[in-house]
């Protein structure tokens, strides 16, 4: 079923009124809905809405709430990944995929061998939001998570003043695997943890020594040396299946 961001405000006596042209325009023209489909929309306050079309003129969808709820699509803790931009359609794939797994935000981060310059990456962050925003929608997610500023791997580290768990991915370098990290250090609910993923070309000696420097967990996801595309998708499904497994057990 079709899913929308709305605005609580649009919602009154049991109406939605969608007037916001972006909206409107996908359900009347793009997806050419007609009164008595059902869509789903959900507010700023994760409420969910199941609705029905009840009118559509030439500028305003109004729809009948049949049922309400908070939306349990999220995450029990806060997952946030900062990773060195690749080339195209594969920073594309990852900002898809890191939203469709939960993900409350990425961090792109400039490396000494990033593949992008500081210009380019730039430029892209609006359209990594915008896909952020769509991938969201396909998926029904709460909320919206958020592609930050670009930033560099000294201020992702200083996250750990702000209570945020940072674990580096280096196959290279890294002692200990994921479980055997999240089985001596389980991650708890609401925590907030960023993933760190470095670029094709790996972290540079600098910057390894800048995670030994600061105690970031460096981890390994296994014997097998994964495309920097392939291992963000693999840390973070990994992550969260470790988080469910401690609690489950």
């Amino acid at each position: 079923m079709p899913h929308f961001f709305i605005s609580s405000g649009d919602v009154k006596n049991k109406e939605i009124v969608i007037s916001d042209k972006e909206n409107y325009n996908h359900i009347a023209k793009s997806l050419r809905t007609k009164v008595g489909e059902k869509l789903l929309f959900i507010d700023e306050n994760q409420i969910q809405y199941e609705t029905v079309v009840k009118d559509i003129s030439n500028k305003v969808i109004t729809v009948y709430v049949e049922n309400s709820y908070h939306s349990n699509r999220r995450l029990d803790f806060r997952l946030f990944l900062a990773q060195s931009p690749l080339r195209s359609d594969a920073q594309s794939e990852i900002i898809e995929k890191s939203t469709e797994l939960g993900a409350d935000g990425v961090y792109p981060v400039y490396t000494d061998n990033c593949a992008l310059s500081q210009t380019v990456i730039q430029k892209k962050i609006p359209k990594w939001q915008r896909i952020m925003l769509e991938a969201s929608k396909q998926c029904e997610r709460a909320y919206i998570p958020t592609c930050y500023e670009l930033t560099n791997l000294e201020n992702i580290v200083k996250l750990k003043d702000s209570g945020y768990r940072v674990i580096a991915f280096c196959e290279r370098f890294a002692k200990l695997s994921l479980h055997e990290y999240c089985s001596a250090n389980p991650i708890k609910n609401e925590e907030k943890v960023v993933i760190i993923i470095g670029p094709e070309g790996g972290f540079s000696e600098r910057e390894f020594k800048l995670f030994k420097e600061n105690d970031v967990a460096m981890l390994t996801l296994g014997e097998l040396i994964l495309k920097a595309d392939t291992a963000v998708t693999v840390a973070l499904g990994n992550v969260i299946y470790e988080f469910e497994n401690y609690r489950k057990n």
